[in-house]
C-alpha cells in the first residue's frame, strides 16, 4: 500500500488531534544518518528525531536486538523479574555513579519521579520541603510536575494553576540563585546545557553557586539530562563535565535509539525513602526497552572516538561559518553533538531552506537553530551539512 503527502496530510487533518505544526515532508524510511520521503528522495538528518535516533536509522545491532527480543518477549510487566531490567540498571548506575534506577518511557516521566522522589525524601525525612528552583529558560516537559519547573509562560499559562512552588533564577546571577534556595527547598533541577531553551550551557559560576546552595541548606539536585546526557555532549552526563554530583538524574532520548526509555537515577540515601506504591509504571522497564537499551550503551560506548572527531568538525566549521557570516551568526553555542546557532534572520525560514535542500533540522527558542546528529555522524556528513547550511542561510537572509 502507498501513501501520498495529500494522503496523510487528509488523515491526520480529519483524525489526529491537531497539537503539532508539522513540515510538508512525508518521511517513511532511513539509512545510517540520512531518511527518505515517499518519493524516495534523502534528507540529511541533523536532527535525529529531536536527539532520540541516536544510532541512526535502521542500525544493524539495534535492528537485530529488536527483532530478537520481539521473537522471545516483549512485555510482562513490574510484577514479575525478567533478565534484563537489573543488568540496564547496573549500566547506567556504574556510568553515572548513582546506586539505582527508576524506568519509564520518557523524558517527561523521568522528570515526575525525580520530582516525587525529592519530595518523598524530606517527607520521610520529618521536614515535608516543597519549592522546587529552577533555571530560565529550562525546559523539562509537559506534564504537570514537569511543566511546573519549565519557564517558559508561553508553555505554562494555559494550564494553570500548575505546582505553586517553582521559583525561577536567571543563570548570569549566582546571587538570585543563593536568594532563591532555603531551607524550604526540596531541590534545584537544572539542564546542563538547556536544550529547548536555546542551546545554553549553565556558566561556570552558577554551577559553583548551585553547589554551594546545596551544601548550605541540603537542598537536592536533580539534572535533566534527557538532552544533554547519554554522551550527547562527550561525557555520559554533562552535569559530569560542571563538575556537579547530582542526587537524581532523568535520562531519555538518546537512551533507546528510537525505542521509547526513560530512567530516573537516584543515590541509596534518596532510594531508602521511597516505598512500594509510591510510584510506579505499566510500561517503564519492559523487556523491549531494556535490550534497545542495552544495545544502545555498548554501540555508543563504541563510537567515542568517531564522536568526538565529528564533535571537532561540527564546532570548527560552525565558527568558520560565523566568521564568514557575521551579520547573519550571532553566536555558536553547544557542545559534542548538541550546537545551537543563533541567527539574526527568520530562523524558520532558514529549517525551511535546509529542509528543501535536504537537510533536517530544527528552530527553538526562536531565533536558534539546533543541531543534534545522530552519534554515527562522520566528519565528511558534517561538511556536508554544514555546506547546506551556508546555502540556507544565504537564502533566508535574500
Amino acid at each position: 500500500m502507498t501513501t501520498t503527502t495529500v494522503d496523510v496530510k487528509t488523515l491526520e487533518t480529519q483524525h489526529v488531534l491537531q497539537n503539532y505544526k508539522r513540515f510538508p515532508v512525508v518521511f517513511t524510511r532511513g539509512e545510517g544518518v540520512r531518511l527518505f520521503d515517499e518519493t524516495g528522495r534523502a534528507y540529511l538528518d541533523f536532527l535525529s528525531g529531536i536527539g532520540v535516533a541516536s544510532l541512526g536509522y535502521a542500525h544493524p545491532a539495534l535492528t537485530r536486538a529488536i527483532a530478537d527480543q520481539a521473537a522471545a518477549l516483549l512485555h510482562t510487566s513490574n510484577l514479575y523479574f525478567h533478565p534484563l531490567q537489573g543488568q540496564l540498571a547496573a549500566r547506567l548506575t556504574a556510568l553515572t555513579g548513582h546506586d539505582r534506577a527508576f524506568f519509564c518511557n520518557s523524558g517527561t516521566e523521568a522528570i515526575e519521579a525525580c520530582l516525587k522522589f525529592a519530595r518523598r525524601f524530606w517527607f520521610t525525612e520529618g521536614q515535608p520541603r516543597q519549592k522546587f528552583v529552577a533555571l530560565a529558560h529550562g525546559f523539562h516537559g509537559r506534564t504537570m510536575g514537569a511543566l511546573s519547573v519549565t519557564w517558559d509562560d508561553h508553555y505554562r499559562a494555559p494550564f494553570a494553576p500548575l505546582v505553586p512552588t517553582a521559583t525561577f533564577v536567571e543563570t548570569d546571577d549566582p546571587a538570585a540563585l543563593h536568594a532563591a534556595v532555603d531551607d524550604t527547598t526540596a531541590a534545584i533541577i537544572i539542564e546542563p546545557i538547556r536544550g529547548e531553551g536555546g542551546v545554553r550551557p549553565i556558566p561556570s559560576a552558577l554551577a559553583e553557586a548551585i553547589r554551594e546552595a546545596c551544601a548550605r541548606t541540603g537542598a537536592l539536585l536533580i539534572a535533566d539530562e534527557v538532552q544533554s546526557g547519554s554522551w550527547r555532549t562527550g561525557p555520559f552526563l554533562h552535569s559530569q563535565a560542571l563538575g556537579l554530583s547530582p542526587d537524581l538524574v532523568a535520562l531519555a532520548k538518546a537512551l533507546g535509539g528510537g525505542v521509547p526509555v526513560g530512567a530516573a537515577l537516584l543515590t541509596d540515601r534518596i532510594a531508602a525513602t521511597v516505598v512500594p506504591g509510591d510510584h510506579g509504571t505499566t510500561y517503564g522497564g519492559n523487556l523491549l526497552a531494556c535490550r534497545a537499551a542495552l544495545t544502545f550503551l555498548d554501540e555508543a560506548d563504541r563510537l567515542q572516538d568517531s564522536m568526538r572527531a565529528a564533535s571537532t568538525r561540527l564546532f570548527d566549521r560552525l565558527h568558520a561559518l560565523a566568521a564568514a557570516r557575521p551579520g547573519l551568526i550571532a553566536d555558536v553555542r553547544g557542545a559534542g553533538l548538541i550546537a545551537g546557532i543563533e541567527v539574526t534572520v527568520d530562523a524558520l525560514a532558514v529549517v525551511n531552506a535546509a529542509l528543501a535542500r535536504g537537510l533536517v533540522i530544527n528552530r527553538t527558542s526562536g531565533t536558534v537553530l539546533r543541531l543534534l546528529p545522530p552519534y554515527i555522524v562522520t566528519p565528511a556528513h558534517v561538511d556536508a551539512a554544514i555546506d547546506i547550511l551556508d546555502q540556507a542561510l544565504g537564502a533566508a537572509a535574500q
